[in-house]
């Protein structure tokens, strides 16, 4: 015959199995949380922002994808160190994350790389006009001021012949190329105008050089 203690633990031992699986159940779910999670950001991963704008694509038709590079990020760090450049990278993240609305969601790619992706289109281009000089403000770290440049490319999903995110992000990734061999910090440079004078005939881009 059973003792009343060892009554009360066969009693038990399926309510603790269960709890057991429910710890870790909840531990590993907060472990993949942290996954989707970038540690120095605290923007999400590829990974969770990729889901996070599938959904946001799929109820907003006139969504908008994203993509921000650093101008002047690898300078920063070749000069003052990694931990300079990840503290550029923290406030690059604050700030997008920051700007970012309702219905609006920021990621980290990796690197300097940085996504996001817009309910809307509305006043398009002052947001990203906005968000270039967000992100050119200084940074202080070490009594230094980090100052780093922002390439963004943006792709409205309506305009796509394949309205996914894939090919938005494609799309994107091509429009801030374009911007990035076009300005720096605002700045227009030399190497496409340049490259448009070679085109011209010989004695148009002889004028070309003079004038400039």
């Amino acid at each position: 015959m059973m003792t009343h203690p060892e009554t009360v633990l066969q009693l038990l031992a399926p309510l603790l199995l269960a709890g057991g699986w429910v710890l870790h159940a909840h531990r590993l779910y907060r472990r993949l949380h942290r996954v989707r999670r970038d540690p120095l950001t605290g923007l999400l991963t590829r990974d969770g922002w990729s889901r996070a704008a599938d959904r946001i694509i799929r109820r907003h038709s006139g969504a908008v994808v994203l993509l921000a590079d650093l101008n002047g990020f690898k300078a920063v760090n070749d000069r003052h160190g990694h931990d300079a450049g990840d503290a550029v990278l923290a406030a690059a993240g604050e700030r997008l994350a920051a700007w970012c609305g309702k219905n609006e969601v920021a990621g980290r790619l990796g690197g300097d790389e940085f996504v996001a992706v817009l309910a809307d289109d509305t006043r398009l281009p002052d947001r990203l006009a906005d968000l270039a000089e967000l992100l050119r403000q200084p940074v202080a770290h070490n009594g230094e001021q980090l100052r780093v440049g922002a390439s963004i490319g943006a792709a409205r999903l309506a305009e796509l012949e394949t309205p996914t995110l894939t090919a938005a992000l494609k799309a994107a990734d091509g429009a801030m190329y374009r911007i990035k061999g076009r300005t720096r910090r605002g700045r227009r440079l030399l190497v496409p105008a340049l490259a448009a004078v070679r085109r011209l005939p010989v004695s148009l881009a002889h004028r070309f050089r003079l004038a400039a």
